[in-house]
């Protein structure tokens, strides 16, 4: 689902940063154990989780699992601190898991949500229209899938199994399955519903409550009202077989993606690691076939210029069956080595197996995870309450919020167990490239995917063994990062908010200690300002090029760092790159010390150099595959950033980059930087200041470096465009892939340049409307499954924004639906009454007072006032104390003035992508004449430059400088 507030500019930078900090963490986590479900610490609120299971199975591969997910409702702003709460359901193979979302709310709201979600199963009303409408959605949400190599991949793995199991079925459902058919057959899809809800029995549900309030009152609560769920002793569905017999085995399927890029998986059945959570074998293997160090598979095909990206472990929602993969993405030269590749996963296996299983791996792996465990952060009460709803199914009372954390007896003949099972006669192969076209004979009935299916033999790998990479392969050493001194720095002075610790003109340092959470952990970011990183398409694709070489080169030593729970990331800015390690402090400078030194001694490795360049062509060239509202916000934000580059200038660009021109640029880029510094955590004053200190020497002092300081003058700012009041422009262009059903419209608000009065405003009104907007939008006019009302932020300039994506509508007339609902929803603002005024005004400042979860969120709130220069720190203060004294009529001015259809300052984009189904409304549109108070955007660089900016938000009054 997109994200429920929208940014822009370096918080979107940020964001991205952090999904690859988690990207690295869930690898890690799935060579641990891919079926565990580690509890975690969770934060204050209430929530509720009720899991179920479902009648019939359809487990997951080792890639992610689809798994359909559904936000009924959502607020843009503050999505667990309204009023009504949010709710949300997913379905997987085995279980249904349904969560209320609710926060910070008054006891009588509770009681009302808690009864209207133990309806759900006591007394579903499944009304005629309800169904209809759910089904209506279901398709939707199907036919955005179509295109999904995820999705087609994973039906395909299902279809190739037998078909009297479960996991050879169609899982999501679509208006064939749901509508077409049923009816064919003479069947009610309602009646069959309420047959299936049969299955709703006690027995077979877990309830997990979690809440501010006493034990005794959650437990009075829950026992008044969930103990009307009728228990009708249903029995737990039991798979009668193995979803693969020995004819699904030693197969070769070779299949056509959507996208492009070529993709490797090796996958063998094996014993569900649940019943052996404490000696975890899977976990124990996927650490060492996942591993990436030297001497790992995936090193050496790396260094051989074959893959990209290895994932290696176990995978399954069920508790049946389970499926062992190594998944990886190759290059043209890996596709070109396919055999050789699997022979060397066999070769290492085998390796395995003569080495025998060692104590030591397993017990360093156990203290890894013993102390994640115990420091673990704190994460949402909804993952929290999921976590621990669905490890009540496995495992026993005891272990329910432990789950699969802790491994703690050395097994080895439970691993050799699983080892053995890993064998040529249980393998599949699943080949995923274009170069397949032609060479196919089969499709895929549901989503049409052509394959082609050869057998591979024992005998047959044996030969790929022999013909395996020579390199030699070795089992991991000891991990050298692993924390030792986990003890807590005293904090001498109480330090609110981050203060400048150290400035020089190479550098400024923000310092905060850790005044909350009291873990022995550190977060630290360096931002390498460089004017040159992005004056053209070549400078922004050189610098995107360099900062992920840098990151290819330090994956062999930094691997073990992450496995450690020591983590990095080297991502792009708008003005340069920055560099970010956030984990225990212990072994921190260890790690930062190796990425400067990595920084500073660059070279372009040939090899890599090559290899990257190919999969990121690729890359951009997917980009035409994306969805159509990804494409529309890519539009958008090429309308309103000033300086941002098109795809096509900037594939164009990376086409043409040669190694030797990269070489001479990183020189170039490097010779004007400026260093932003941000330390927070376990950690000294004094030692904040060393460190910062070190890294100077290293960047600048270092004889064979390129770095040189910047001025003041040179510092490089992005802004914004002023788009113009009572003006509603439309940008309208055909999809990039008109083979994709879908249309999509994203209409863009703009409202004020950050303001505290008026960002409680504009995000109370978000609040307030954004459920109506998606019941009316999706639930009532069924428009589409991906529909949503948020709020955006583009380097400080706050917005509204309505994402709707469609397959029965096309934009056009999707933006007017949606000025139709700021129509109608005009009279429920101005009839709007004190209590319902005041009630969401609290819900806005309960959800503004709750306490940061973790260190990483705290740090990302100031490290973001400082990036932005706003220097806010005080930001939920001061906005709180504004909302106590807002009054219900200087909001309904707001609104009139702003938001409201033909406000005198509303400023609105319409951004329109026409699919191939909406080819002739689209020349239509383009056809038509403009309307009074409209602009049409035929030339988005043209209009860019007939138009104002917004000031940057740096430099103001007493805001950051760079004197």
């Amino acid at each position: 689902a997109p994200s429920l507030q929208s940014t822009t500019g370096d918080r979107s930078q940020r964001l991205q940063a952090r999904v690859q900090g988690e990207r690295r963490a869930w690898r890690r986590r799935r060579r641990r154990a891919m079926w565990s479900s580690s509890a975690r610490a969770a934060t204050s609120g209430s929530t509720a989780a009720c899991c179920s299971p479902t009648r019939s199975s359809a487990s997951s591969s080792a890639t992610p699992t689809p798994t359909r997910r559904r936000r009924v409702w959502r607020s843009a702003w503050a999505p667990s601190a309204t009023r009504r709460g949010s709710r949300a359901s997913r379905t997987s193979s085995s279980i249904c898991c349904f969560m209320p979302v609710r926060n910070t709310l008054e006891n009588k709201i509770i009681q009302n949500i808690s009864l209207r979600f133990a309806q759900f199963f006591i007394k579903p009303l499944m009304s005629e229209d309800a169904v209809l409408r759910e089904i209506k959605a279901v398709d939707s949400e199907h036919k955005k899938n179509l295109l999904s190599d995820g999705w087609r991949m994973h039906q395909l793995e299902k279809h190739l199994a037998s078909k009297d199991h479960p996991y050879h079925k169609f899982s999501t459902g679509s208006w064939e399955t749901l509508e077409t058919k049923p009816k064919e057959r003479g069947l009610d899809i309602r009646l069959e519903l309420l047959k299936f809800y049969e299955n709703y029995s006690a027995n077979l549900m877990h309830l997990v409550v979690y809440g501010k309030e006493s034990l005794d009152c959650i437990q009075t609560l829950v026992e008044s009202l969930f103990s009307h769920v009728k228990n009708t002793d249903q029995r737990s569905f039991k798979c009668p077989s193995q979803p693969l017999s020995a004819e699904h085995l030693q197969l070769l399927v070779k299949a056509i993606p959507i996208i492009e890029g070529d993709y490797l998986k090796v996958s063998w059945p094996v014993t569900p690691n649940n019943q052996f959570y404490k000696e975890s074998p899977s976990r124990y293997l996927s650490h060492l076939i996942g591993h990436e160090g030297e001497g790992s598979i995936f090193h050496i095909i790396k260094e051989l210029g074959w893959a990209m990206d290895l994932v290696a472990g176990e995978s399954s929602d069920s508790t049946e069956y389970s499926f062992f993969s190594v998944g990886m993405r190759l290059t043209d030269a890996g596709h070109d080595h396919v055999e050789d590749i699997i022979g060397l996963v066999f070769k290492y296996l085998h390796l395995l197996k003569e080495d025998g299983i060692h104590e030591w791996i397993f017990s360093e792996l156990a203290s890894i995870n013993e102390t994640e465990f115990h420091y673990q952060d704190k994460v949402h009460p909804v993952s929290y309450v999921t976590d621990i709803v669905s490890s009540m199914r496995l495992f026993p009372p005891e272990e329910w919020l432990v789950g699969a954390s802790l491994p703690s007896k050395y097994a080895p003949n439970i691993i050799n167990m699983i080892l053995d099972e890993l064998s040529p006669e249980r393998v599949r192969i699943l080949c995923e490239s274009k170069k397949f076209e032609g060479s196919t004979n089969c499709a895929e009935p549901w989503y049409n995917t052509s394959y082609a299916v050869e057998n591979v033999t024992p005998y047959m790998i044996q030969q790929w063994i022999k013909r395996a990479p020579t390199e030699k392969l070795y089992l991991p050493k000891p991990n050298i990062f692993v924390p030792k001194d986990l003890s807590l720095k005293e904090v001498q002075d109480k330090v609110i908010f981050p203060t400048i610790l150290r400035k020089t003109p190479l550098s400024r340092l923000w310092y905060k200690p850790d005044m909350l959470f009291f873990t022995p952990k550190v977060n630290i970011i360096i931002d390498f300002h460089c004017p040159l990183s992005s004056h053209s398409p070549e400078a922004a694709v050189s610098t995107s090029f360099f900062v992920d070489l840098l990151g290819d080169y330090l994956n062999a030593y930094a691997y073990d760092a992450q496995i450690a729970g020591l983590f990095y990331s080297i991502y792009l800015t708008s003005t340069g790159f920055q560099v970010s390690v956030s984990g225990y402090n212990d072994k921190m400078r260890v790690l930062l010390h190796a990425i400067m030194k990595q920084i500073v001694n660059f070279v372009v490795k040939p090899n890599r150099f090559s290899a990257l360049k190919e999969t990121s062509v690729k890359d951009y060239q997917n980009f035409n595959f994306s969805q159509p509202y990804s494409q529309a916000s890519y539009y958008l934000s090429l309308i309103l950033e000033e300086k941002k580059w098109p795809l096509d200038e900037k594939l164009q660009a990376l086409s043409k980059l040669e190694s030797d021109s990269l070489t001479n640029f990183v020189a170039h880029v490097l010779s004007k930087t400026y260093l932003e510094c941000y330390v927070q955590g376990n950690i000294e004053p004094g030692e904040a200041e060393s460190i910062v200190q070190e890294i100077e020497d290293t960047i600048f002092n270092t004889p064979s470096s390129a770095f040189k300081p910047m001025s003041p003058s040179q510092y490089l700012i992005k802004r914004v465009i002023m788009l113009e009041n009572e003006i509603k422009c439309r940008y309208q262009i055909e999809g990039l892939n008109q083979k994709n059903e879908n249309s999509s419209i994203v209409q863009y608000i703009q409202v004020h340049q950050d303001d505290a009065l008026s960002n409680i405003k504009l995000q109370l009104f978000s609040l307030i409307s954004s459920q109506p907007a998606f019941n009316q939008l999706r639930t009532v006019e069924q428009l589409g499954y991906i529909t949503y009302l948020s709020l955006r932020s583009d380097r400080g300039v706050w917005a509204l924004e309505v994402v709707i994506q469609s397959t029965v509508k096309d934009p056009s007339y999707l933006d007017s639906r949606i000025d139709e609902f700021f129509k109608t929803f005009e009279s429920k603002i101005h009839e709007l009454s004190d209590k319902d005024f005041k009630r969401n005004v609290k819900s806005l400042i309960d959800s503004k007072l709750e306490k940061f979860k973790n260190l990483w969120e705290e740090s990302d709130f100031y490290w973001g006032e400082i990036q932005a220069g706003t220097l806010k720190f005080d930001r939920v203060e001061s906005e709180v104390a504004l909302l106590r004294e807002l009054k219900k009529e200087e909001f309904i001015e707001f609104f009139d003035e702003y938001i409201k259809v033909d406000a005198p300052q509303r400023r609105t984009v319409s951004v329109q992508v026409f699919s191939g189904n909406h080819s002739a409304e689209f020349k239509k549109a383009i056809a038509e004449d403009d309307l009074p108070k409209t602009c049409r955007i035929t030339d988005i660089f043209g209009f860019k430059r007939s138009r104002p900016l917004h000031r940057s938000l740096k430099g103001g009054p007493g805001r950051i400088t760079m004197d």
